[in-house]
This record gives C-alpha cells, structure tokens and sequence, in this order.
C-alpha cells in the first residue's frame, strides 16, 4: 500500500513540475508575441492539475481499475491550462505560437471551433509532451492545452454547471437552449472579429507618418 501511495506521489510531482515548465514556456512565448506584434491576445491564463475524485470518476466510468499506470495511461488532461482570447483570429496565433515552440511537442489536437461538438461546444484542444529534467533524466510529460474566446469559455463554464447540477442528466428542453445560445455566441464570436479588424484598419489609416 504504501508503494502505491508513494507512486502516485511521484506521479503527481512529475504533473505539477510539467505544469510549471509550460507556464514558463507559454509566458516566454507570449511575452515574445507581444513584443512581435505590440498586443497581448490573451485575456487571462488558467491552469490545474486534476483533482484525485475527478481522477477516480472519469476511470470508474470508463471501466479501469484505479491504479498510477492507468492514471497515466487514460487521463491525458492531468496537467490543464486554458488560454482564453479576446477574438477568435487570436485562438490561431496563439495554436501558430505553441506549434512552433520546440520545447513543446503537439502529439494529438481537435479543432471544435471548426467543428463544435453536437452539443454546441467550442474550443481548441492541444494535447502535448512537455520535458521536465530529474535528477534520473527527462521525462516527457503529457498536458492538455485549451484555446478559446471569453464567449466560448463563458457559454463552456455554464454547460459545466448544468451538466453537474442534472447529474448529467440535462433536460431535452435545456440541452436545446444551451445548443442555440453555443450558435449565438459563434455569430457573436465572428462579428466581434469583424469589428476589431475595421477599428485596427481605422487606426492604421489614421495613424500620423
């Protein structure tokens, strides 16, 4: 038992120096965004490693015993960090910016901005392996990535609260509602796009040579 225990709490040191290696890397990464390009287009930064009762819950449902190598083996959003944007052409660069950092390697990604889930959900996905250095060696760790604009993460936390409070088990009325409010927020989304490209249009044509 007490193997077992010291396992897990290798396994989650190993998660919480993979978290603050990609914090690192993606304020470096920004910070040099923003110097390229004289704007920051992330609104703010959120970041977590799972839960031990969220652990228990995803493997039970999915039918695995609760053990370190299935933790490692089945939950890939261990480490999470969720970067949310201002406007929708932001979510890109910042997907352009994280591909073309050599200290993080993208092994899996899904595009739900280009292709929501049936539910309505949207946002980008990035699973990838980070390097965190032991005293025995490297250790690539795997983390999950999430890009997406202040809409979609507003309409993303509700459907989370509805989801918990139902069990699950939200009403056919509800699920319809929240589908049309994910349609909504996208028009949303594409017009404040617009609009943020007519104002820096307007400032680059007004700007004093």
């Amino acid at each position: 038992m007490a193997r077992k225990e010291k396992s897990l709490e290798l396994l989650l040191m190993q998660y919480q120096a993979a978290l603050k290696t990609l914090e690192t890397q993606l304020g470096i990464l920004l910070k040099d965004f923003e110097y390229r390009n004289k704007y920051n287009p992330v609104e703010h930064i959120k970041s977590r490693i799972k839960q031990y009762d969220s652990i228990v819950r995803k493997l039970t449902d999915r039918g695995y015993e609760i053990t370190v190598e299935n933790i490692e083996k089945h939950v890939h959003d261990m480490v999470g960090i969720r970067i949310i944007c201002d406007f929708l052409s932001d979510v890109y660069k910042i997907v352009d910016m994280i591909e073309s950092c050599q200290q993080i390697t993208i092994h899996n990604r899904k595009d739900y901005i280009s292709s929501p889930k049936p539910s309505g959900y949207s946002s980008y996905h990035l699973l990838v392996y980070v390097p965190v250095y032991f005293m025995d060696g490297v250790r690539m760790v795997e983390a999950e990535i999430q890009i997406r604009t202040l809409a979609m993460d507003f309409w993303a936390s509700l459907d989370h609260k509805i989801s918990y409070k139902f069990q699950g088990q939200v009403p056919k009325e509800i699920q319809e509602n929240m589908y049309k409010c994910a349609l909504d927020i996208n028009d949303l989304d594409h017009k404040m796009l617009i609009l943020n490209d007519k104002m820096r249009t307007f400032r680059e044509d007004n700007e004093v040579i």
